[in-house]
């Protein structure tokens, strides 16, 4: 097997890691049948992945680092001149205060710009491209007032006496995709023949019943996804040349076009596979994105997921023992994914549109709100892709592609573990409220717990937060 640095890093994933565990940001990964994460990771370091029996490569010392100005898979060029009405936003302690504790790599390498006393000098389209100039604000200066699509809680009207929620647009964005969709996925599981549970068709019933929830509170509220079809008109057939290039560039240029009969770590290394990744992990993200900044603009999207440990084959899955609950904000970006002109271009958007500011409290408050309700532990990071950016142990920041495109506070939730024996046989009872018998005791619905944990952790954020 050949590992080699081409622009795009080949990453190996252990079996170990699973559906809900971490893996380097950046891979178009494992089923989670076969231990893939359920975040959708950033494509910003590889596409493609090679088999888990050996240790992640590193790049040959005598390969020269690639240039900033290369693309992320289906990225495109960004317009840097956006970034200029930022000059002089933020000082130059404000900018390494959001740096070192939210956006860096816990002990990662530097970053690819430079940073003066005057400002930020960050390299556009590449090595001899002139770089854009971002001034620091001095300290006694006032900081520009510059407009945005979305409202901190305190520029909201006063309540007067309103809903708590009332003026708020809330965006819901559903996980994955539903029916069909859910297979190619893997987000499809069964223990016994005439039953399954689908993330994508959970995700999206919690989203219409928190949709009425919060409206009954005043909200403004959407559906990114709004049905099980995909938003992106694109399909994986549309991706098989791009595939191809993929997996060429990264040192598999005789890949089969089909898996079909294949499994494990052969089935990842083909065009049907990494073409599927574009078109559902890539793709289908992108549209999103578009959607949420350009037609919906609100002021926080929650993105709806359910997680799962590693399950084995899919044929035989395994329960797992383990139950947890996390959510996610944008942040932790290493090096390799910042050599991504478009990656780089985005992630300093949010940070110089102070998004964080914002995002890290309504975070912590939402999931406060979640924990309480489903009495779920928090779940815990061991690799350096996600890192703690609060206080509360529920808070990752990670670099997803969804929390990094929409351009407004994005509060990442990942509650209960898909494959927990007592979960699953909860959630193939679906939405109801009040309680239920399940193998001889009373219980909830956890659909109907994440979403009282949602409201209920909204509501406190902005009740404390908002004018009255």
């Amino acid at each position: 097997m050949r590992f080699i640095w081409l622009g795009f890093i080949i990453t190996t994933v252990s079996g170990a890691k699973a559906f809900g565990m971490q893996v380097p940001s950046g891979v178009l990964e494992k089923p989670p049948t076969e231990a893939a994460p359920s975040e959708v990771a950033s494509p910003a370091a590889s596409a493609v992945v090679a088999p888990a029996s050996n240790p992640p490569p590193s790049a040959p010392s005598a390969e020269k680092e690639p240039s900033p100005g290369q693309l992320s898979p289906l990225g495109q060029a960004p317009d840097w001149k956006e970034l200029e009405r930022y000059s002089g936003q933020l000082t130059k302690a404000e900018f390494d205060k959001a740096w070192k504790d939210i956006y860096s790599e816990l002990n990662g390498p530097p970053p690819p710009w430079q940073v003066t006393e005057e400002a930020l000098l960050v390299p556009t389209q590449g090595d001899r491209s002139e770089p854009l100039k971002l001034a620091f604000r001095k300290g006694q200066e006032d900081a520009p007032t510059l407009s945005s699509n979305w409202r901190r809680a305190a520029s909201l009207p006063p309540l007067a006496g309103r809903p708590v929620l009332s003026d708020l647009r809330i965006s819901l964005d559903p996980g994955h995709l539903g029916g069909a969709w859910a297979q190619m996925e893997e987000r499809y599981l069964s223990f016994r023949q005439g039953e399954a549970v689908c993330e994508g068709d959970l995700t999206l019933i919690v989203a219409r019943v928190l949709a009425e929830r919060l409206k009954a509170l005043g909200a403004v509220v959407s559906l990114v996804r709004d049905e099980p079809e995909p938003v992106t008109r694109q399909r994986p057939k549309d991706f098989e040349q791009a595939a191809r290039d993929l997996l060429t560039q990264s040192g598999f240029p005789d890949a089969k076009l089909s898996y079909k009969g294949l499994s494990g770590d052969a089935k990842l290394l083909t065009v049907q596979w990494q073409s599927e990744k574009l078109f559902y992990r890539v793709s289908e993200i992108h549209a999103r994105g578009t959607k949420v900044n350009a037609e919906l603009k609100p002021d926080l999207v929650l993105c709806l997921h359910l997680n799962a440990e590693s399950w084995g084959a899919a044929n035989a899955p395994q329960f797992s023992p383990q139950n947890h609950l996390h959510v996610l904000v944008n942040g932790c970006y290493s090096r390799s994914e910042l050599l991504q002109q478009d990656v780089r271009h985005e992630m300093l958007l949010r940070l110089f549109s102070r998004i964080h500011e914002e995002e890290l409290p309504l975070a912590a408050s939402v999931v406060e709100g979640v924990a309480r309700r489903t009495q779920l532990p928090a779940y815990i990071y061991t690799s350096t892709n996600a890192r703690r950016v609060t206080e509360s142990p529920y808070v990752y920041a990670r670099n997803l592609l969804a929390n990094r495109l929409y351009q407004c506070p994005v509060v990442y939730l990942e509650p209960f573990v898909m494959n927990h024996e007592e979960t699953y046989r909860r959630l193939l009872l679906g939405h109801y409220q009040g309680r239920t018998l399940l193998g001889g005791k009373l219980v909830t619905s956890a659909l109907e717990d994440y979403v009282r944990g949602v409201v209920d952790g909204l509501t406190d954020y902005y009740r404390r937060n908002r004018q009255p």
